[in-house]
């Protein structure tokens, strides 16, 4: 319930402070007092859209603050501050909340009923709200809305997989192409530069046979035989050194240079064996260096190793493509069975509201028919939509006929004002029973009526206030003489002739003189006092 709100620089309310009770509470005022400019305080509180204009003055934050008492009497804060700039920031408890959740967290707590919400009366959206209350749909409904999101989320990915599928297939062709021509191409890791230095020798071959041989007569000959010389001058030092010792290093290197000459002779004759004139070969090569040139040229890269790059990109490209379909078809097995969810809990939504239909248009039918309307007749009837939407594939239909003798037809087109205002408090008092809602806001529910019906009314409000919290506006003295407390809104002027609206809790006497005006307009007389008390005394 909401236990106590607080105002500060909202339009003509510089600063109010109140705390309401349980049940029934009464809030009248003379026309333009400020009721209006309360309810648009506590709107804004709840979520509504921020109007810089409202705030009163410029150089200050205008803040709406509520208390209220959950069912385990656990106090919760909310707060809505508005900068003179028109920006808003919202708490619940001290800690700040996006817009949406504010709204989200306050629309199980209050819901307000203003004279523009009997046009609620036409929208199937609200119809279909009240049948759903009635009937008890809150948890079916819930996993409905849940298994409706997620058909419609792997629609969407279908539909995106689609296309992404498609654009791949334009593609794959050309990709598929590309990486052929790469992936036969066999490239190696620096491979070019080995080719090129296989070409280089190839293509001297010849030459560097006769350059090897050259040098390998050069040493070794029958003229110069330069090992037969580095094996004689060993000899002889090796004799001198055997009486000279400081000549061992000197037979130590002329040994290692006979050796050294002989593995150079041995390499030489390696070498030389190993290089053969190959015109298939050289060919051979010189075509791989052609092909990966071309390659090259084709692709628009530098390098060998940004071929192969490319080649393992476009295989990825390839995989990729694979994977998005095996994609496609798994969310479209998922698809199914989502669907046949969706179908399944949309049909048991349809039998729920086709068994409570009936018992809502016989309660309803009822409660209104206590209203001075001994032969309304009231069904609700459901139509079946194209397709499913957000709450199954209902459409409800709230059908109404003031007399019995007419065909009921559409409530929102045969409905008078008088009866759009009987129909919505019925409805109101139906669905706070089954909606346990803490709070209820009339304003000026009882637009349009007067007497006895304006009387059954404030009974009926009366009830719905044993059971809940009841915050009703009203300028009906039948209705506001039944609250279990009542506050009037009044304008205050300063000493600069500027206005204020102020609030305040009125008993006794202070509130048969309101109700007596309520009853007479600004003269009082005796008369309205005394009905005004009679009135405060059933």
């Amino acid at each position: 319930m909401l236990s106590r709100l607080t105002i500060n620089n909202y339009a003509l309310i510089d600063a109010l402070d109140i705390s309401f009770p349980k049940h029934l509470v009464i809030i009248t005022g003379q026309t333009g007092a400020g009721k209006s400019i309360l309810l648009g305080a506590l709107s804004l509180l709840l979520g509504a859209k921020v109007d810089a204009d409202v705030i009163c003055d410029s150089s200050r934050n205008c803040v709406v603050e509520a208390q209220f008492l959950d069912e385990e009497g656990q106090e919760r804060i909310v707060r809505r501050v508005v900068t003179p700039q028109g920006r808003s920031r919202s708490f619940i408890d001290d800690m700040p909340v996006t817009l949406d959740e504010l709204r989200k967290f306050t629309s199980v707590l209050v819901d307000i009923h203003s004279q523009n919400s009997q046009t609620l009366l036409g929208d199937g959206a609200f119809q279909r709200r009240v049948l759903d209350a009635f009937a008890g749909n809150s948890a079916l409904l819930g996993k409905y809305e849940a298994s409706y999101r997620r058909f419609l989320s792997l629609v969407r990915e279908r539909d995106d997989l689609e296309k992404k599928v498609a654009q791949e297939q334009k593609n794959r062709d050309y990709l598929q192409f590309q990486f052929d021509q790469l992936q036969k191409a066999a490239l190696e890791p620096d491979e070019l530069p080995r080719l090129e230095q296989e070409q280089l020798e190839l293509a001297n071959a010849e030459d560097l046979k006769l350059s090897l041989q050259a040098a390998q007569n050069a040493l070794d000959n029958e003229q110069s035989d330069v090992q037969s010389a580095l094996k004689e001058a060993c000899q002889n030092v090796a004799k001198a050194a055997k009486v000279i010792d400081r000549l061992e290093p000197l037979l130590q290197r002329l040994e290692s240079s006979r050796i050294e000459l002989k593995d150079i002779l041995g390499e030489i004759d390696t070498e030389q064996e190993s290089i053969s004139v190959d015109d298939a070969r050289l060919e051979a090569v010189e075509n791989r260096i052609a092909l990966i040139y071309d390659l090259m040229r084709k692709h628009e890269v530098d390098s060998e190793a940004a071929l192969v790059e490319l080649r393992d990109s476009l295989k990825a490209s390839l995989q990729e493509g694979e994977d998005l379909g095996e994609q496609l078809a798994e969310v479209k097995r998922e698809l199914t069975a989502a669907d046949a969810e969706c179908s399944d809990l949309a049909a048991k939504l349809h039998e729920a509201r086709e068994k409570a239909a009936p018992k809502l248009s016989a309660a309803l039918q009822s409660s209104v028919r206590g209203l001075e309307m001994p032969f309304a007749v009231f069904e609700t009837r459901l139509a079946e939509l194209p397709e499913r939407g957000p709450a199954g594939r209902d459409d409800v239909i709230f059908m109404f006929s003031s007399s019995g003798g007419d065909k009921p037809k559409e409530l929102s087109k045969v409905a008078s004002g008088g009866e759009l205002s009987r129909i919505m408090l019925c409805l109101k008092a139906l669905m706070a029973q089954h909606m346990q809602m803490p709070t209820i806001i009339f304003d000026e529910i009882d637009t349009g009526v007067s007497g006895s019906v304006a009387d059954r009314m404030g009974q009926m409000i009366v009830d719905m206030g044993n059971t809940m919290q009841v915050i009703a506006i009203t300028h009906l003295p039948q209705v506001a003489s039944k609250g279990d407390a009542h506050f009037l809104v009044y304008k205050e002027f300063g000493d600069d002739r500027t206005a204020s609206s102020k609030i305040k809790m009125i008993e006794g006497e202070d509130r048969a003189r309101e109700i007596a005006r309520m009853l007479s307009g600004q003269e009082l007389t005796q008369e309205a006092l005394a009905n005004a008390r009679v009135l405060l005394a059933k």
